[in-house]
């Protein structure tokens, strides 16, 4: 008996010690504090419901960290993600100091949203703009605005604004200096404890694409958003013009914004297209060679002009043509042209042709005759024989 009821003891502790957690971990958002109170809540009027079975989700203020000041969501009609699911805004809550967002949720019932006052069926207290039949809504056009040609499923109850007090101060949060006093009733805490569905994709992208809308900022728009209010959650009615204030570093790690390895960044212009950047911008791009044709090197071994492939390593020096055979030496490029059809004195005739005459030195002198003999020349005495011969 002992052990049964010890083990009864943990049993009922660990229960009271679990659920108050679940719960704060559900309706809390502890990251999201803030020192200064957010804005009012503008002034706009319910857009009709375009699609039979959405659901209105309210228009709120939430923070940008970046920025540091709250943008405006505007209200708009969305799909719950299953039928027989109902939305509880989002509220702002002053607490130990701070303001603390207690994000929105879906659910089988309304809970608390802080008692504000929202507009379109929330006026602080559940939801007065329909119900669920099934799998079916029913809109209570007395309070919501539906374009009838399109839902055919409503009806008409004004007794729920008739006995709900509607403060219409346009307070968004709650607690604090001047905040709403409200408080959750029972059950509104029971709702605390049921099931509890966090926002669609669709309305996550909704309201992170108002993030980048500056004219949705409290600051910019002095508390008056452009867009306040629309029909369908379309991410694309805003202007895509506010950055992060740490542009630099939050854009570190993309891919364009990378310096390119081994120092190409100092010796490149930049490259076209930042998103595919080559791995070698020195070398010039390469065609294909056709099949048939030799390797690079061959090439380059074979056939006049090589193509040179590769960056030269010496750029300054300029290509060595190549010297013919007959071409007079590299030290004669300085002289003068030399006419090789004019025989030079000490140089062989062009045509090799011998001399006729020997050279003069190999000429014998002639003997050197007597003084007498040069008297009486050979002529002198042949013409003395000669009168000697006509005497007899």
């Amino acid at each position: 008996m002992k052990n049964l009821l010890k083990i009864t003891l943990l049993i009922a502790a660990g229960t009271l010690l679990f659920a108050p957690r679940t719960r704060a971990q559900v309706n809390v958002d502890l990251s999201v504090q803030v020192n200064t109170a957010p804005p009012e809540i503008p002034e706009y009027s319910q857009p009709p419901c375009p699609v039979d079975g959405y659901l209105w989700e309210p228009g709120y203020w939430a923070w940008d960290p970046d920025e540091e000041d709250y943008y405006w969501v505007p209200g708009t009609w969305v799909a719950p993600p299953e039928p027989e699911l109902l939305w509880t805004p989002g509220y702002w809550a002053f607490d130990s100091g701070v303001y603390i967002f207690h994000p929105g949720y879906w659910g089988p019932h309304v809970g608390f949203y802080g008692g504000i006052n929202y507009g379109g069926g929330f006026f602080g207290i559940g939801f007065a703009g329909g119900g669920w039949e099934g799998d079916h809504f029913r809109y209570n056009t007395a309070v919501v605005n539906v374009n009838t040609t399109v839902v055919h499923n409503t009806y008409v109850d004004r007794t729920v604004i008739n006995n709900t007090t509607i403060v219409n101060n346009h307070v968004s949060y709650n607690g604090g200096n001047g905040g709403v006093t409200a408080r959750p009733r029972p059950e509104e805490e029971q709702a605390m404890h049921e099931r509890h569905v966090p926002p669609t994709t669709e309305q996550i992208a909704y309201r992170q694409a108002a993030s980048r809308d500056r004219s949705q900022f409290a600051k910019a728009s002095n508390g008056k958003p452009a867009n306040i209010s629309i029909a369908r959650p379309d991410p694309h009615r805003f202007s895509q013009n506010v950055q992060p204030k740490n542009n630099t570093r939050a854009n570190d790690n993309k891919p364009g914004n990378q310096p390119p390895a081994n120092g190409q960044q100092k010796n490149n212009p930049p490259a076209v297209n930042d998103r595919a950047p080559r791995t070698n911008t020195n070398q010039p791009p390469v065609k294909e060679a056709p099949t048939a044709a030799p390797p690079a090197n061959d090439q380059q071994k074979t056939a006049p002009p090589p193509i040179d492939r590769t960056p030269r390593t010496n750029t300054d020096q300029p290509p060595i043509k190549e010297v013919p055979k007959n071409y007079p030496p590299a030290n004669n490029d300085n002289k003068p042209p030399v006419n090789n059809n004019v025989p030079k004195a000490n140089q062989p005739p062009v045509n090799n042709v011998p001399r006729t005459n020997p050279p003069a030195q190999n000429v014998p002198r002639p003997q050197q005759q007597h003084k007498s003999q040069r008297r009486n020349p050979p002529h002198a005495s042949q013409g003395n024989d000669n009168q000697k011969k006509k005497n007899q």
